[in-house]
């Protein structure tokens, strides 16, 4: 399971009501920040959710309503906040343009106050801990090297405890060793394989979340079966000529790719303040009915669906 924190949901500038671009994806002890734009840490701060364990940032592309929070939060840290160490994500061009905001205006030859490790990717997994990945993958947009993430738990057979109880095997190191595959001998000399109390294999759930998108077919793949898709919707279908001049997605562009990947759950950001709230949704909701427009602070849980 992943919970998703949206900090900012607005395209391009910030309205009197949405921040610009920012999520905080949240796994057990893993918490990944999407995107940084302008006012981020205020944001982190209103929200509740403070900085600890906030140690790994995700950029999606070097445009600067994605970007430019940077500079404040490093200078909060370099002052106020004390975390561990600090590792930025992103594409070559996208860290370049980092590098330089970081270096060369913020620090400006002084040492970050925590390890900051500035990590160049190409599309490929990223993290890789015991029970979930990190995938980034391409999307196109304005310029080189823009990038989206897929978080997904990995596969596992389920314990079926009911089956364990059956057997006798008692609670303690002997369900954990066969949850980890091995087979066990109890007290009374009965040997226990792990396929007499372990499930069907069960995939684990899918997030996928997308920056700033120009079109929509190279995304059906890395999109398919996902128990959530988190995209842009900056246009209405009225002004397709200037979202493709732009290169973003209409709401019902987005939505038609959640209809095409089989999504479960569609949520819509990067909102723009020329359209109405309500007029998005109509928008996405006729192609797929439960489409969401997320607001600022909103949460969201994604679970493996069936």
């Amino acid at each position: 399971m992943f919970d998703i924190l949206f900090l900012g949901t607005s395209a391009s500038a910030p309205s009197s009501k949405r921040g610009l671009a920012g999520q905080i994806v949240s796994h057990n002890e893993y918490r990944f920040l999407i995107d940084c734009g302008e006012g981020t840490q205020r944001q982190i701060m209103q929200s509740g959710i403070g900085f600890k364990r906030l140690t790994r940032i995700l950029l999606t592309h070097g445009h600067l309503d994605h970007i430019l929070g940077l500079g404040g939060l490093l200078s909060t840290f370099l002052r106020w906040e004390a975390i561990d160490e600090l590792d930025l994500y992103a594409g070559h061009a996208t860290m370049e343009r980092v590098r330089t905001l970081l270096y060369d205006v913020v620090l400006r030859g002084n040492q970050p106050p925590m390890p900051l490790t500035l990590h160049e990717i190409k599309p490929g997994v990223i993290v890789d801990a015991d029970d979930f990945t990190v995938t980034a993958f391409p999307v196109t947009h304005r310029g080189p090297d823009c990038l989206g993430y897929v978080f997904e738990g990995k596969s596992r057979r389920p314990f079926l405890a009911n089956k364990a109880d059956e057997l006798g095997v008692p609670f303690g190191p002997e369900r954990r060793d066969l949850v980890a595959g091995k087979e066990v001998t109890l007290a009374d000399g009965k040997r226990v394989i792990p396929e007499q109390v372990l499930g069907p294999l069960e995939r684990g759930a899918k997030l996928v979340v997308v920056g700033d998108a120009g079109r929509t077919d190279d995304l059906l793949d890395v999109c398919k079966d996902a128990d959530a898709l988190v995209i842009e919707s900056t246009y209405l279908d009225e002004e397709a000529d200037m979202a493709k001049q732009f290169s973003h997605l209409t709401a019902r562009q987005s939505a038609e790719l959640a209809v095409k990947a089989n999504v479960k759950k569609l949520i819509l950001t990067h909102i723009s303040r020329r359209y109405r709230e309500k007029d998005v949704i109509a928008e996405a909701q006729a192609v797929f009915p439960s489409a969401i427009v997320a607001r600022d602070f909103d949460t969201f849980q994604v679970k493996r669906e069936q």
